[in-house]
């Protein structure tokens, strides 16, 4: 990936957890996994980095993150509810200190009125008990254009939990 904001903002995530020796996990769906690429780019990722999980299906939310099937009926995949959950999921099936999830509609199609094309939703969790949740309103950009910024929102939560004032 060669987009100097992200890279910037991974190297900045990856040397904030690397001075407090903690590791980094990530659970994607919309994104398909570009958040880990990002962060693994980056050569010597690999004291920081610890897994990625690439949940795209619900089943895959269940059986990797341990997302409730109750959960994803009530509230549907891309929800704050899901995008929390995978976090905590993450940081549960994982070495992580920091975990981010996204959930959300890229396009071109999969939008309906009250879940429109490029909305997505986000959360970071510590171990620490600290989570933050954003819900994103990208509008109909186009795909690649939504996963972008997709990544650069969940490496700029990881940096604010990483953050030297953080834990």
């Amino acid at each position: 990936m060669s987009d100097p904001a992200i890279t910037a903002l991974a190297t900045d995530v990856l040397n904030a957890a690397r001075a407090k020796a903690w590791k980094i996990a990530t659970a994607e769906s919309c994104t398909g996994g570009l958040v880990s690429a990002a962060l693994t780019d980056l050569a010597g990722s690999s004291d920081v980095f610890d897994r990625g999980f690439v949940t795209y299906s619900n089943e895959a939310k269940r059986a990797m993150l341990g997302v409730a099937a109750e959960l994803l009926s009530e509230f549907g995949a891309v929800s704050a509810e899901i995008a929390k959950a995978m976090a905590e999921g993450a940081l549960a099936n994982s070495l992580g200190h920091l975990t981010v999830a996204i959930t959300g509609i890229a396009g071109p199609g999969g939008g309906s009125p009250g879940k429109p094309v490029g909305l997505v939703y986000f959360a970071a969790a510590a171990r620490d008990g600290r989570l933050i949740a954003r819900e994103k309103r990208y509008g109909d950009i186009g795909r690649a254009e939504v996963r972008r910024r997709s990544v650069i929102e969940a490496l700029t939560m990881l940096r604010e939990l990483a953050a030297p004032s953080s834990g």
